[in-house]
């Protein structure tokens, strides 16, 4: 490591002010950002720790839907999202281990937007909004590609607004050791259709499923997407698995979780 400054403001307001100095960096959970400057892969002159805000912590639900805090933990949302989004909860208490989801955030999990990552697969499904310290980002704006999102320079996630779905589940094949997913399928059922997004797989990082949704939407059970077949085109090939391999897993998965839900 190295000498940095660091600051543990109390408001949206201050940390916005703080992030404005040059070189200097959020930090939420620090799951990914700490490993980064062990690595020397980044050297902020200052880290601004967004954990002292109390505006962006919490979990509530009101008129259909559910709005996290952008600085709440993997264990809180598992834990008091459980009545109002039960899939939601279910995806955020299987991430990593006990170590990372009593220190991981949403809003840093999505500011980060690993391919691999759980919450922007649930973020795409639900058709959520992020909600930042300027404006409002629909999640199908919001996605851009490996690591890459709509988010300006300084600019911080505050909270996730969820519609909360008629019926959705989430399955992932985890890598297991890092217990991120190798794929994960999650899939949302509305009133006006059905949205299945997938992580994990993708050299493009998370993505919508369309054909299945467009098969689900019709007929919401397993044996809508028997005959479907995702692409092996711009599918992630490592040691864990060929692109052909992770195609084969979409298909598997989506079912699965269609089942579960319904």
């Amino acid at each position: 490591m190295y000498a940095f400054d660091f600051e543990k403001p109390t408001s949206v307001a201050d940390a916005v002010v703080a992030l404005k100095d040059e070189d200097a960096l959020a930090l939420g959970g620090g799951q990914t950002l700490i490993p980064t400057l062990k690595q020397r892969l980044a050297s902020p002159s200052k880290l601004v720790s967004l954990m002292g805000i109390a505006e962006m912590q919490g979990v509530s639900a009101d008129g259909g839907t559910l709005t996290i805090g952008g600085g709440t933990k993997h264990a809180v949302v598992a834990a008091e999202a459980a009545s109002a989004y039960p899939a939601l909860a279910a995806l955020a208490g299987g991430i990593g281990d006990p170590a990372v989801r009593n220190r991981g955030t949403i809003g840093g999990s999505l500011a980060n937007n690993d391919p691999a990552a759980c919450y922007p697969s649930a973020a795409l499904a639900s058709g959520a909004t992020i909600v930042t310290d300027k404006r409002e980002i629909a999640a199908d704006d919001y996605f851009q590609g490996m690591f890459t999102t709509a988010l300006d320079e300084g600019e911080i996630v505050t909270a996730v607004k969820f519609p909360i779905p008629e019926a959705a589940n989430y399955q992932k094949f985890e890598q297991p050791a890092s217990r991120f997913a190798l794929v994960g399928v999650f899939v949302a059922k509305y009133a006006d259709g059905v949205r299945v997004a997938v992580t994990g797989a993708s050299e493009e990082g998370v993505f919508r499923w369309t054909e299945a949704e467009e098969a689900l939407s019709g007929n919401f059970s397993p044996d809508a997407v028997a005959g479907l077949a995702a692409s092996a085109d711009g599918m992630i090939t490592d040691l864990h698995g060929s692109g052909a391999y992770r195609a084969h897993l979409i298909g598997v998965l989506t079912k699965r979780a269609v089942a579960a839900a319904g």
